[in-house]
Protein backbone atom coordinates (compact mmCIF):
# COMPACT_ATOMS: atom_id res chain seq x y z
CA UNK A 1 0.00 0.00 0.00
CA UNK A 2 1.30 3.46 -0.95
CA UNK A 3 2.57 5.70 1.81
CA UNK A 4 0.18 8.55 2.72
CA UNK A 5 1.10 11.93 1.24
CA UNK A 6 -0.31 15.43 1.58
CA UNK A 7 -2.16 16.93 -1.37
CA UNK A 8 0.24 19.90 -1.26
CA UNK A 9 3.00 17.42 -2.18
CA UNK A 10 1.01 16.39 -5.22
CA UNK A 11 0.69 20.04 -6.18
CA UNK A 12 4.44 20.63 -6.03
CA UNK A 13 5.31 17.42 -7.86
CA UNK A 14 2.78 18.16 -10.60
CA UNK A 15 4.18 21.66 -11.14
CA UNK A 16 7.62 20.13 -11.65
CA UNK A 17 6.18 17.60 -14.10
CA UNK A 18 4.31 20.30 -16.01
CA UNK A 19 7.41 22.46 -16.24
CA UNK A 20 9.10 19.73 -18.27
CA UNK A 21 6.21 19.56 -20.73
CA UNK A 22 4.98 23.12 -21.05
CA UNK A 23 7.32 26.11 -21.22
CA UNK A 24 4.46 28.48 -20.39
CA UNK A 25 3.80 27.07 -16.90
CA UNK A 26 5.08 29.38 -14.15
CA UNK A 27 4.62 29.41 -10.37
CA UNK A 28 4.21 32.32 -7.97
CA UNK A 29 4.05 32.29 -4.19
CA UNK A 30 3.45 34.76 -1.38
CA UNK A 31 6.38 33.84 0.87
CA UNK A 32 5.08 30.34 1.72
CA UNK A 33 6.61 28.26 -1.06
CA UNK A 34 8.35 25.95 1.41
CA UNK A 35 4.93 25.04 2.80
CA UNK A 36 2.84 25.05 -0.39
CA UNK A 37 5.58 23.14 -2.28
CA UNK A 38 5.24 25.51 -5.22
CA UNK A 39 9.01 25.89 -5.36
CA UNK A 40 9.38 22.31 -6.61
CA UNK A 41 9.24 23.89 -10.06
CA UNK A 42 12.66 25.44 -9.37
CA UNK A 43 14.22 21.98 -9.70
CA UNK A 44 13.31 22.15 -13.39
CA UNK A 45 13.69 25.85 -14.12
CA UNK A 46 14.45 28.42 -11.39
CA UNK A 47 13.46 31.28 -13.68
CA UNK A 48 9.86 30.05 -13.76
CA UNK A 49 9.35 30.59 -10.04
CA UNK A 50 8.56 34.04 -8.63
CA UNK A 51 8.62 34.72 -4.90
CA UNK A 52 6.35 37.71 -4.33
CA UNK A 53 6.94 38.09 -0.60
CA UNK A 54 4.05 38.73 1.76
CA UNK A 55 2.05 40.48 -0.96
CA UNK A 56 -0.94 38.41 -2.01
CA UNK A 57 -2.56 41.20 -4.05
CA UNK A 58 0.66 41.76 -5.97
CA UNK A 59 0.89 38.02 -6.60
CA UNK A 60 -2.58 37.87 -8.13
CA UNK A 61 -1.99 41.02 -10.17
CA UNK A 62 1.30 39.67 -11.49
CA UNK A 63 -0.29 36.30 -12.27
CA UNK A 64 -3.03 38.10 -14.19
CA UNK A 65 -0.45 39.98 -16.23
CA UNK A 66 1.46 36.79 -16.99
CA UNK A 67 -1.74 35.08 -18.16
CA UNK A 68 -2.44 37.92 -20.60
CA UNK A 69 1.05 37.34 -22.01
CA UNK A 70 0.25 33.69 -22.71
CA UNK A 71 1.74 32.13 -19.58
CA UNK A 72 -0.11 29.64 -17.35
CA UNK A 73 0.48 30.97 -13.83
CA UNK A 74 -0.14 28.91 -10.69
CA UNK A 75 -0.34 31.31 -7.73
CA UNK A 76 -0.22 29.77 -4.28
CA UNK A 77 -0.35 30.67 -0.61
CA UNK A 78 -2.31 29.44 2.40
CA UNK A 79 -6.05 29.35 1.67
CA UNK A 80 -6.73 31.84 4.45
CA UNK A 81 -4.21 34.35 3.07
CA UNK A 82 -5.53 34.07 -0.48
CA UNK A 83 -8.58 35.89 0.87
CA UNK A 84 -6.44 39.03 1.31
CA UNK A 85 -6.42 39.29 -2.47
CA UNK A 86 -10.11 38.59 -2.98
CA UNK A 87 -10.89 41.93 -4.62
CA UNK A 88 -8.05 41.38 -7.10
CA UNK A 89 -9.30 37.85 -7.81
CA UNK A 90 -12.80 39.16 -8.37
CA UNK A 91 -12.18 42.29 -10.42
CA UNK A 92 -9.08 41.27 -12.38
CA UNK A 93 -9.07 37.48 -12.66
CA UNK A 94 -12.65 36.27 -12.39
CA UNK A 95 -14.40 39.20 -14.08
CA UNK A 96 -12.08 38.95 -17.09
CA UNK A 97 -11.95 35.15 -17.06
CA UNK A 98 -8.15 35.16 -17.00
CA UNK A 99 -6.20 31.92 -17.05
CA UNK A 100 -4.91 32.09 -13.45
CA UNK A 101 -4.73 28.98 -11.26
CA UNK A 102 -4.96 29.83 -7.55
CA UNK A 103 -3.93 27.24 -4.97
CA UNK A 104 -4.89 27.62 -1.31
CA UNK A 105 -3.00 25.25 0.98
CA UNK A 106 -3.48 24.41 4.67
CA UNK A 107 -7.28 24.58 4.42
CA UNK A 108 -9.84 23.41 6.98
CA UNK A 109 -9.38 22.38 10.60
CA UNK A 110 -7.27 19.48 9.31
CA UNK A 111 -4.49 22.09 9.38
CA UNK A 112 -4.40 21.30 13.08
CA UNK A 113 -2.10 23.07 15.51
CA UNK A 114 -1.94 26.35 13.55
CA UNK A 115 -5.36 27.15 15.05
CA UNK A 116 -8.47 28.94 13.88
CA UNK A 117 -6.66 32.01 12.54
CA UNK A 118 -5.05 29.81 9.88
CA UNK A 119 -7.84 27.28 9.33
CA UNK A 120 -9.82 28.47 6.30
CA UNK A 121 -13.41 27.22 6.60
CA UNK A 122 -15.02 29.74 4.24
CA UNK A 123 -12.78 29.58 1.16
CA UNK A 124 -15.00 27.25 -0.89
CA UNK A 125 -17.97 29.56 -0.30
CA UNK A 126 -15.97 32.64 -1.31
CA UNK A 127 -14.59 31.25 -4.56
CA UNK A 128 -17.75 29.34 -5.47
CA UNK A 129 -19.64 32.63 -5.50
CA UNK A 130 -17.43 34.08 -8.24
CA UNK A 131 -18.64 33.74 -11.84
CA UNK A 132 -16.24 31.90 -14.19
CA UNK A 133 -14.36 30.28 -11.26
CA UNK A 134 -13.71 26.55 -11.11
CA UNK A 135 -13.36 25.23 -7.53
CA UNK A 136 -11.52 21.96 -6.91
CA UNK A 137 -10.55 19.99 -3.80
CA UNK A 138 -8.71 16.72 -4.52
CA UNK A 139 -8.83 13.94 -1.96
CA UNK A 140 -5.36 12.43 -2.32
CA UNK A 141 -1.87 12.94 -3.73
CA UNK A 142 -2.54 11.26 -7.09
CA UNK A 143 -5.79 13.11 -7.67
CA UNK A 144 -4.03 16.39 -6.91
CA UNK A 145 -1.40 15.74 -9.55
CA UNK A 146 -4.06 14.82 -12.09
CA UNK A 147 -6.06 17.95 -11.24
CA UNK A 148 -3.04 20.25 -11.62
CA UNK A 149 -2.36 18.77 -15.04
CA UNK A 150 -6.04 19.08 -16.04
CA UNK A 151 -6.10 22.75 -15.07
CA UNK A 152 -3.13 23.45 -17.33
CA UNK A 153 -5.34 22.44 -20.27
CA UNK A 154 -8.37 24.35 -19.00
CA UNK A 155 -8.65 27.96 -20.15
CA UNK A 156 -9.96 30.04 -17.27
CA UNK A 157 -9.56 30.87 -13.57
CA UNK A 158 -9.63 28.27 -10.81
CA UNK A 159 -9.14 27.77 -7.09
CA UNK A 160 -7.67 24.51 -5.79
CA UNK A 161 -7.94 23.69 -2.10
CA UNK A 162 -4.90 21.85 -0.69
CA UNK A 163 -4.07 20.25 2.65
CA UNK A 164 -1.13 20.29 5.00
CA UNK A 165 -1.14 16.77 6.46
CA UNK A 166 -0.76 13.37 4.76
CA UNK A 167 -3.78 11.41 3.54
CA UNK A 168 -4.08 7.80 2.34
CA UNK A 169 -3.70 7.36 -1.41
CA UNK A 170 -6.78 5.74 -2.94
CA UNK A 171 -6.08 6.35 -6.63
CA UNK A 172 -3.39 4.97 -8.91
CA UNK A 173 -1.54 6.54 -11.81
CA UNK A 174 -4.15 5.20 -14.28
CA UNK A 175 -6.87 7.34 -12.66
CA UNK A 176 -8.51 9.73 -15.11
CA UNK A 177 -9.47 13.06 -13.56
CA UNK A 178 -12.19 15.11 -15.23
CA UNK A 179 -13.18 18.60 -14.12
CA UNK A 180 -16.84 18.69 -13.09
CA UNK A 181 -17.40 14.93 -12.82
CA UNK A 182 -18.00 13.24 -9.46
CA UNK A 183 -16.47 9.85 -8.74
CA UNK A 184 -18.45 6.97 -7.24
CA UNK A 185 -16.02 5.19 -4.91
CA UNK A 186 -18.51 2.84 -3.32
CA UNK A 187 -22.01 1.75 -4.31
CA UNK A 188 -24.95 1.31 -1.96
CA UNK A 189 -28.72 1.56 -1.78
CA UNK A 190 -29.74 3.02 1.58
CA UNK A 191 -28.19 6.50 1.39
CA UNK A 192 -25.57 8.50 -0.49
CA UNK A 193 -22.84 10.68 0.97
CA UNK A 194 -21.18 13.29 -1.21
CA UNK A 195 -17.79 14.08 0.29
CA UNK A 196 -14.80 16.23 -0.57
CA UNK A 197 -11.16 16.32 0.53
CA UNK A 198 -10.36 14.64 3.84
CA UNK A 199 -13.98 13.70 4.33
CA UNK A 200 -13.82 11.26 1.44
CA UNK A 201 -11.58 9.09 3.60
CA UNK A 202 -13.74 9.46 6.70
CA UNK A 203 -16.81 8.58 4.63
CA UNK A 204 -15.19 5.43 3.26
CA UNK A 205 -14.31 4.33 6.79
CA UNK A 206 -17.87 5.04 7.92
CA UNK A 207 -19.33 3.06 5.01
CA UNK A 208 -17.21 0.05 5.94
CA UNK A 209 -18.42 0.23 9.53
CA UNK A 210 -22.07 0.66 8.49
CA UNK A 211 -21.83 -2.44 6.32
CA UNK A 212 -21.63 -4.49 9.55
CA UNK A 213 -25.13 -3.21 10.37
CA UNK A 214 -26.36 -4.12 6.88
CA UNK A 215 -26.44 -0.46 5.85
CA UNK A 216 -25.07 0.10 2.35
CA UNK A 217 -23.85 3.58 1.60
CA UNK A 218 -22.93 5.22 -1.68
CA UNK A 219 -19.69 7.19 -1.24
CA UNK A 220 -19.05 9.83 -3.89
CA UNK A 221 -15.89 11.89 -4.22
CA UNK A 222 -16.85 15.43 -5.25
CA UNK A 223 -13.46 16.80 -6.21
CA UNK A 224 -15.04 19.61 -8.23
CA UNK A 225 -17.40 21.72 -6.17
CA UNK A 226 -17.90 24.09 -9.10
CA UNK A 227 -19.02 23.16 -11.69
CA UNK A 228 -20.89 20.57 -9.65
CA UNK A 229 -21.86 17.24 -11.21
CA UNK A 230 -25.56 18.02 -10.92
CA UNK A 231 -26.71 15.02 -12.93
CA UNK A 232 -24.90 12.58 -10.64
CA UNK A 233 -26.26 14.33 -7.53
CA UNK A 234 -29.85 14.16 -8.77
CA UNK A 235 -29.55 10.57 -10.04
CA UNK A 236 -28.23 9.24 -6.72
CA UNK A 237 -30.75 11.28 -4.72
CA UNK A 238 -33.52 9.63 -6.72
CA UNK A 239 -32.02 6.19 -6.12
CA UNK A 240 -31.70 6.58 -2.35
CA UNK A 241 -34.04 9.42 -1.26
CA UNK A 242 -31.47 10.03 1.46
CA UNK A 243 -28.51 12.40 0.99
CA UNK A 244 -25.62 13.45 3.21
CA UNK A 245 -22.71 15.77 2.51
CA UNK A 246 -19.35 15.82 4.28
CA UNK A 247 -16.74 18.57 4.21
CA UNK A 248 -14.05 20.17 6.37
CA UNK A 249 -15.60 23.59 5.79
CA UNK A 250 -18.46 25.66 7.11
CA UNK A 251 -21.75 23.99 6.15
CA UNK A 252 -22.84 27.45 4.99
CA UNK A 253 -21.71 28.08 1.43
CA UNK A 254 -19.66 24.95 0.86
CA UNK A 255 -20.35 21.55 -0.68
CA UNK A 256 -23.45 21.01 1.45
CA UNK A 257 -24.94 24.28 0.29
CA UNK A 258 -24.11 23.54 -3.36
CA UNK A 259 -25.87 20.17 -3.25
CA UNK A 260 -28.82 21.53 -1.27
CA UNK A 261 -29.31 24.19 -3.96
CA UNK A 262 -29.42 21.56 -6.69
CA UNK A 263 -31.77 19.22 -4.84
CA UNK A 264 -34.16 21.92 -3.62
CA UNK A 265 -34.84 22.89 -7.24
CA UNK A 266 -34.76 19.43 -8.80
CA UNK A 267 -35.46 16.66 -6.28
CA UNK A 268 -36.17 17.64 -2.66
CA UNK A 269 -35.41 14.76 -0.30
CA UNK A 270 -34.02 13.97 3.15
CA UNK A 271 -30.64 15.65 3.59
CA UNK A 272 -27.99 16.13 6.28
CA UNK A 273 -24.94 18.41 6.02
CA UNK A 274 -21.86 17.26 7.94
CA UNK A 275 -19.17 19.89 8.42
CA UNK A 276 -18.22 22.83 10.61
CA UNK A 277 -21.50 23.99 12.13
CA UNK A 278 -20.98 27.71 11.52
CA UNK A 279 -18.18 27.96 14.05
CA UNK A 280 -14.40 28.31 14.03
CA UNK A 281 -11.97 25.56 14.97
CA UNK A 282 -9.09 25.72 17.43
CA UNK A 283 -5.53 24.49 17.86
CA UNK A 284 -5.10 20.75 18.21
CA UNK A 285 -4.13 17.57 16.43
CA UNK A 286 -6.29 16.89 13.35
CA UNK A 287 -7.79 13.66 14.71
CA UNK A 288 -8.64 15.35 18.01
CA UNK A 289 -10.32 18.23 16.20
CA UNK A 290 -12.26 15.89 13.95
CA UNK A 291 -13.49 14.07 17.05
CA UNK A 292 -14.54 17.29 18.80
CA UNK A 293 -16.25 18.88 15.81
CA UNK A 294 -17.95 15.73 14.53
CA UNK A 295 -16.00 15.25 11.32
CA UNK A 296 -14.69 11.72 11.81
CA UNK A 297 -16.04 8.36 10.66
CA UNK A 298 -17.76 7.74 14.00
CA UNK A 299 -19.76 10.95 13.64
CA UNK A 300 -20.69 10.10 10.06
CA UNK A 301 -21.97 6.68 11.16
CA UNK A 302 -24.22 8.37 13.71
CA UNK A 303 -25.52 10.88 11.16
CA UNK A 304 -26.32 8.11 8.69
CA UNK A 305 -28.20 6.07 11.27
CA UNK A 306 -30.20 9.13 12.39
CA UNK A 307 -31.25 10.12 8.89
CA UNK A 308 -32.17 6.53 8.04
CA UNK A 309 -34.51 6.49 11.05
CA UNK A 310 -36.33 9.45 9.52
CA UNK A 311 -36.37 7.78 6.10
CA UNK A 312 -37.84 4.58 7.48
CA UNK A 313 -40.62 6.44 9.29
CA UNK A 314 -41.92 7.85 6.00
Amino acid sequence: MAEPKATREGYGDALAELAKKNKNVVALDADLNDSTRSDYIKKIDPERFISMGIAEQDMIGTAAGLSVCGKIPYASTFAIFSERAFEFVRNIVSRNKLNVKIAGSHAGIFTGEDGKSAQAIEDIAIYRALPNMVVIQPCDYIETKKAVHALASYEGPSFMRLLRNPLPIIHDENYKFEIGKGEILRKGKDAVIFATGTMVHESLKAAEELKEDNINLYVVNIHTIKPLDEKLVIDLAKKTNCVLTAEDHNIIGGLGSAIAEVLSENYPCLMNRIGMQDRYGESGKPDELYEKYGLNAKAIVNHVKEILKKKNKK
